[in-house]
């Protein structure tokens, strides 16, 4: 027997009315709809880029109008003091020498009688396209040999007798290279010349030249010129005799170092070497070491050695000397 709740549900499944089916969708024409939509924020998308850059060159445009009006306004800090009146640019560095005189004695008296007189002088002048420089040097010494009490003294004996002068110019062709010519004239009665001069033409060459922080300087340069001297000879002691002269000619190779220790300390070299290629083999070799050490912003104290090689000299003379010395010098 069929219970009554299974009649109802029976019942009422037959009176519900079956679900409608949804009509089928064209693919097609979806896709279609779907990349114009895509399109459409495409092209909207484009826009809006070519209004942000139109806006961003406005701003530019705004700002450089700004800019151009504040620096017409605002007062120029580089010309103007703190009241605000116009200061004055300062004037062009002027082109001046740079000179320093350098001084040494040595005198002894009462068993031997020495006295040694030393002198040393130096200037210089840059300007933007030439270098200018002087050196002028000497030196005088005279010694009596020791003798006993009661005795006939010994006669007094010239041991220095020596001067020298050089001139140069050098014309920058760039901060590093320059063009320069030298005369220099020098004698010494001691070697027996009674006169040398010499002139040379050639090309120097910086490799560096750096100031530093500290008040220390670094400098180097070297020289490659072609150089000529004629060369007088005379002997002077032991006795008074006439000797035939003699030129020289070849290249000449030069080296000027400067280095600071320390800003008050600073050591300087000066080389040349120069082989003559006339009248003979012959060479002349100069070497000159200081060690400046300055005592005040005008003072300083110059030790200076000084190596001097000469391969053929005059009759009778040695080929080196060599001379130290201690002097001071002052700087203008």
């Amino acid at each position: 027997m069929i219970s009554v709740p299974a009649l109802l549900s029976t019942f009422l499944l037959l009176q519900t009315p079956p679900a409608e089916t949804p009509a089928p969708v064209d693919d097609k024409a979806a896709s279609e709809q779907r990349a114009a939509a895509a399109a459409d924020a495409a092209e909207r998308a484009a826009a809006a880029a070519e209004r942000a850059a139109a806006a961003n060159a406005r701003i530019t445009e705004a700002i450089k109008l700004l800019a151009q009006e504040i620096s017409r306004a605002a007062p120029d800090l580089a010309t103007t003091g703190p009241d605000g009146k116009p200061v004055p640019p300062p004037p062009p560095k002027p082109d001046v020498w740079n000179a320093t005189v350098g001084l040494g004695l040595i005198f002894i008296t009462g068993n031997a009688s020495t006295v040694t007189l030393n002198g040393l002088a130096t200037a210089e002048r840059k300007s933007e396209h030439w270098i200018y420089s002087a050196q002028a040097s000497g030196s005088y010494g005279e010694s009596r040999a020791p003798t006993l009490e009661g005795q006939a003294q010994a006669p007094n004996q010239v041991v220095a007798l020596n001067a020298a002068l050089q001139l140069r110019a050098d014309h920058r062709f760039t901060p590093q290279i320059s063009g320069y010519i030298l005369g220099r004239g020098e004698t010494d009665h001691v070697k027996s010349v009674e006169f040398r001069g010499s002139g040379e033409a050639g090309i120097g060459v910086i490799w560096w030249d750096v100031k530093r922080q500290d008040g220390s300087e670094s400098f180097l340069r070297t020289d490659l010129a072609l150089s000529y001297a004629r060369e007088t000879r005379f002997q002077y002691y032991p006795t008074r005799t006439d000797l035939p002269d003699v030129s020289l000619g070849g290249p000449r190779a030069g080296l000027a170092f400067r280095h600071g220790i320390t800003k008050d300390v600073a050591f300087v070299d000066e080389l040349s070497v120069l082989p003559s290629l006339i009248e003979g083999s012959r060479l002349l070799v100069t070497n000159q070491a200081q060690l400046n050490v300055r005592l005040t912003r005008a003072l300083a104290i110059a030790t200076t050695f000084l190596v001097q090689y000469d391969s053929m000299p005059a009759p009778g003379k040695f080929p080196t000397d060599t001379s130290l010395s201690v002097s001071a010098a002052v700087t203008f």
